[in-house]
């Protein structure tokens, strides 16, 4: 930190001069010059050498103005920062001019270094890790806390930032920052057991703000939660079968009494019920688990539509709506076949329960030369806008009563969020109460494959 320049008082070290116009001050030159000639020509009338006096006279006005024009050539290269020294005249305004503009800078100067001085402070106050790099990625400044999380050193200065984090995701979002927009997460390279979210900003031309807090609490807490679905899950798995086995037995039976095959068929949807919970919660966690696996299969889409649309027939049969196939896209996608399948028959499934019987339901595959969208549209019962942001939440539930009558589990959606995040793309919603819903999950062109 330095110390502002000082700013010298006007009032007191130049009260000589006062705003006004340049004629003012001219007219005092102008004065002078006029006494210089009345005493030369005077002097000149009474010698008999008249032009002479008068020629001295011009010369000591100009001895003087060159005597003016030292003192401020002296000021500005030796005294810049000192009050101006005290001359009439044209020199005297511009010496004026230019210290009042000084001042002013000077007062502008020191307020953007206390503004900065304050920043730095504050900065250097947060717990979360601060870097600002140049053009070349060059470290030009951290926080202490920059020091304690990532490891940054005093001879780090200088340095191109990838040579000092130099994880291999981190590498790949520092060159990619618009494809994560909430950051990344990577292991600390001080303490291998800490995590750091790592968020990138760019200014200036190439310049990046590199902001950095330990997240080591929550991804403990969120690798607790994933092992306690994933093993509570195999677990329930053996316990449900051998239910299920002993149930579906029971009912079979052509002597059972009414009122037990009508308990042991509740039994038998519960367990049902159960099950296809069991089953989405090992497939999210093994969804959320398998993130790096490539995904870069051609599907097919004409035929993976006409596979959806034929599987769609078979369940509506109960529900006895119309369901119509529009493909109008000659592209094809790049991903993993069975679980975009997966996620694709979730939409359609959803739009089949939640449709009163007899309604109209629209499978689409379409395109726009920038993305494509697989869509579905149904004259279903709709979802009130406040619930939309909460749709792909665990267990959310729009109407626990209904999902409980159609036997939905709740994750229906969060899967298909995930499935569409590892291919890029995401799920866009469009609904409204008792007018039906559009579910269209939107892919990336990078993500599509143009058939020759």
């Amino acid at each position: 930190m330095y110390e502002p320049y000082p700013v010298p008082d006007l009032a007191h070290e130049h009260k000589k001069f006062r705003y006004s116009n340049l004629w003012t001050f001219a007219k005092q030159d102008l004065r002078l010059l006029a006494f210089l000639f009345i005493i030369g020509g005077f002097i000149g009338l009474g010698t008999g050498y008249f032009w002479i006096c008068i020629l001295v006279a011009f010369a000591v006005f100009f001895s003087l103005q060159l005597r003016s024009l030292y003192l401020v050539n002296e000021w500005i290269s030796n005294r810049p920062y000192d009050a101006p020294p005290n001359l009439d005249g044209i020199w005297g305004a511009l010496l004026f001019n230019v210290y009042r503009a000084q001042r002013q800078e000077r007062i502008v100067q020191a307020e953007m270094v206390g503004l900065i001085d304050r920043a730095q402070s504050s900065l250097i106050a947060l717990t979360e890790a601060v870097i600002l790099t140049d053009e070349l990625h060059q470290i030009e400044w951290w926080n202490p806390a920059a020091e304690a999380l990532l490891g940054i050193q005093p001879q780090d200065r200088g340095r191109n930032i990838l040579t000092i984090i130099r994880q291999p995701d981190f590498f790949e979002y520092f060159n990619h920052i618009d494809d994560s927009p909430d950051g990344i997460k990577i292991q600390s390279s001080v303490f291998e057991e800490n995590y750091v979210q790592i968020k990138l900003t760019r200014f200036g031309s190439e310049s990046r703000l590199l902001l950095a807090y330990d997240v080591t609490r929550i991804h403990n807490l969120e690798q607790m939660r994933k092992d306690f679905v994933d093993n509570i899950s195999h677990e329930l798995r053996t316990p449900l079968t051998v239910l299920s086995g002993y149930i579906e037995t029971f009912t079979d039976q052509e002597d059972l009494n009414p009122r037990w095959k009508r308990a042991f068929e509740q039994m038998q949807s519960q367990t049902r019920r159960m099950n296809a919970l069991v089953n989405d919660l090992l497939l999210l966690s093994r969804l959320e688990g398998n993130r790096q696996i490539a995904k870069n299969q051609i599907i097919e889409m004409p035929d993976l539509m006409n596979q959806l649309f034929d599987d769609a027939q078979a369940y509506n049969v109960d529900y006895g709506h119309t369901l119509n196939l529009e493909i109008d896209s000659h592209c094809d996608l790049i991903g993993s076949d069975t679980e975009l399948a997966s996620a694709f028959s979730n939409l359609i499934t959803n739009a089949i329960k939640y449709t009163p019987r007899g309604g109209t339901i629209t499978i689409g595959w379409h395109d726009d030369g920038e993305h494509a969208y697989f869509s579905v549209e149904d004259t279903g019962i709709g979802i009130d806008p406040r619930h939309l942001p909460r749709l792909t939440e665990r267990f959310y539930r729009v109407d626990s009563d209904r999902s409980r009558q159609t036997g939905g589990t709740g994750l229906g959606l969060a899967i298909v969020k995930h499935v569409l995040m590892q291919h890029n793309a995401w799920l866009d919603v469009e609904s409204r109460e008792n007018c039906g819903s559009t579910f269209k999950a939107i892919f990336p062109r990078e993500r599509l494959y143009y058939v020759d």
